[in-house]
């Protein structure tokens, strides 16, 4: 039983001579989470303040690499409702790292001569297929929708996967966003009743 105690203690011992990591590091972590969360609710104030907190820690470190992944978060999740305003990123973007900038690059649609291989792992098939299939990750999903958009390369039924993606998450703002995009399709095609039933869908979602 002595041994057993002795072993519980080293043990402990050991854990708690672990370092820890800087604060900074998860008070970004905890901002970004809640920047992500109000943007996508549509929860515009509380959004910028969680940001802002985001960008107060990661500027503590005096560290170009770490603000534009920050910044890269924040374009992400707007590219994912469709807001495509970066100006955060394209101010840091020469100081940012090359697989930084080919990320941006990828948000924006600008494909030509990307190299793909610098993308974060799930958005990598995305440029080679120019579909969602294999995206399984909500947020991610809606992210690779927009860029492909912007691209020019988004399929009709791809529009109606980020639609009902955006549902099932309950995420207001996304789906406003792709529910604009299916009624101006279903307008373009003569469709009056696909147009009455997204707008409809539209209604309920922003409160009407």
């Amino acid at each position: 039983m002595k041994r057993v105690y002795v072993m519980l203690v080293l043990a402990l011992a050991g854990c708690a001579s672990k370092p820890q990591p800087p604060s900074w590091q998860p008070s970004a972590r905890d901002a970004l989470d809640g920047y992500t969360d109000a943007w996508l609710k549509g929860d515009t104030p509380a959004a910028d303040a969680e940001f802002a907190r985001a960008r107060r820690e990661t500027a503590s470190t005096g560290r170009f690499d770490r603000v534009a992944q920050a910044e890269l978060v924040r374009c992400a999740v707007q590219v994912a409702a469709l807001e495509t305003d970066c100006p955060g990123f394209a101010a840091i973007a020469p100081d940012a790292t090359p697989a930084q900038r080919a990320y941006a690059a990828y948000l924006e649609g600008r494909w030509q001569g990307l190299d793909a291989g610098l993308l974060p792992a799930q958005h990598r098939p995305v440029v080679a297929s120019g579909t969602l299939a294999g995206v399984a990750d909500p947020l991610a999903r809606l992210v690779a929708a927009g860029a492909l958009l912007r691209a020019g390369r988004l399929t009709p039924a791809d529009i109606g996967v980020a639609v009902e993606t955006a549902s099932e998450q309950g995420w207001r703002r996304p789906l406003l966003a792709w529910l604009g995009v299916q009624e101006k399709r279903a307008q373009a095609a003569g469709d009056g009743a696909a147009v009455e039933r997204v707008r409809k869908r539209i209604a309920l979602v922003a409160g009407n």
